[in-house]
């Protein structure tokens, strides 16, 4: 049985380096619709919906007057006072895994050091509009070699499900995320579902969370359809970064599996998952856009951040 602390470093460092992929994906939604000809952009909050999903709004608006795209992406990828800046989620994923050094195998911590050790020589004179793209696949892929390595050489027991825990509900809260700020946000004035321009923030969104191709190939859906969309990122159970297969995983596997180990019976922790995952499994995307989108997502949202809470209360986290 881990220590809290220990647990708490594990949890919170696999969530921060989920955090910063996450954060690079939102970034590239901004990036992908600012290309746009200015008859298929948004309106001019293009890069203030990076902010909104993000949740940084207020720590922008401390030092910067007006959202441009140099702004926010100094504030969103290197800002130190910004924790929930790529670097800072880095840098804290990293001070949280050197802490647990022993409860990691050499391959997880190299590829978690070496991250560390080349993002911090970065400067804003190397993100220009040009380079933000490598930039961003970069931050993805290292985030994907800290997985693999994870997936690959981590033990079976409570370390790895924590670290799976932290790493999925920071997923399944950047899906919710990213798929509000679309279409609560970025829906263009005058423009209504099923447009040109609407079609095309849509398929962005796909790109943004390495979901296009896959959502071609199961619905053939060349238009985009708002409902399909969100049911393939809210309730379909293969798509790796829907709702749904994010719960299935917390709920079945990393909970379950340190519910097991330590004995302690059924915690409101596993209650919660248990009936988020439900929800989600007997849930219909025809009811959920007649109650309003908005309004689930954000209810997922607060469950979401409840149950971290409730994580953290029950595995003595400090």
């Amino acid at each position: 049985m881990l220590l809290g602390r220990t647990a708490a470093s594990l949890f919170w460092m696999a969530r921060y380096m989920e955090r910063a992929e996450n954060m690079a994906r939102l970034i590239e939604v901004s990036y992908r619709i600012s290309l746009m000809p200015k008859p298929f952009r948004a309106h001019q909050d293009d890069w203030s919906s990076a902010l909104k999903s993000a949740h940084c709004e207020a720590t922008f608006a401390v030092k910067y007057d007006t959202a441009s795209q140099e702004n926010v992406i100094q504030h969103l990828v290197l800002d130190r006072e910004n924790p929930s800046s790529i670097r800072s989620s880095m840098e804290t994923a990293r001070n949280n895994g050197r802490a647990v050094r022993t409860a990691l195998s050499r391959d997880v911590w190299e590829s978690l050091n070496a991250t560390w050790i080349e993002l911090s020589t970065l400067r804003m004179n190397q993100l220009s509009s040009d380079k933000l793209p490598g930039f961003l696949d970069w931050i993805k892929q290292r985030s994907m070699l800290f997985r693999g390595a994870m997936l690959g050489t981590a033990l079976r027991r409570d370390s790895f499900h924590f670290c799976q825990a932290g790493a999925f509900i920071e997923r399944a809260d950047n899906t919710a995320r990213i798929l509000d700020v679309k279409y609560h946000i970025l829906l263009p004035r005058g423009a209504g579902p099923g447009s040109s321009i609407d079609r095309q923030q849509w398929a962005s969104l796909l790109r943004s969370v390495s979901a296009h191709r896959a959502y071609r190939w199961a619905y053939r859906d060349a238009s985009y359809q708002p409902w399909n969309v969100a049911q393939f990122l809210i309730l379909n159970p293969a798509m790796p970064r829907s709702l749904l297969f994010c719960y299935d995983w917390i709920s079945n596997n990393t909970l379950s599996e340190i519910e097991e180990q330590y004995g302690d019976g059924t915690l409101p922790c596993h209650e919660t998952a248990n009936e988020t995952m439900n929800l989600l499994a007997n849930a219909n995307m025809e009811k959920i856009f007649q109650n309003g989108l908005h309004e689930f997502l954000s209810d997922f949202i607060d469950r979401n951040n409840r149950l971290t809470a409730e994580i953290a209360d029950a595995y003595n986290f400090p």
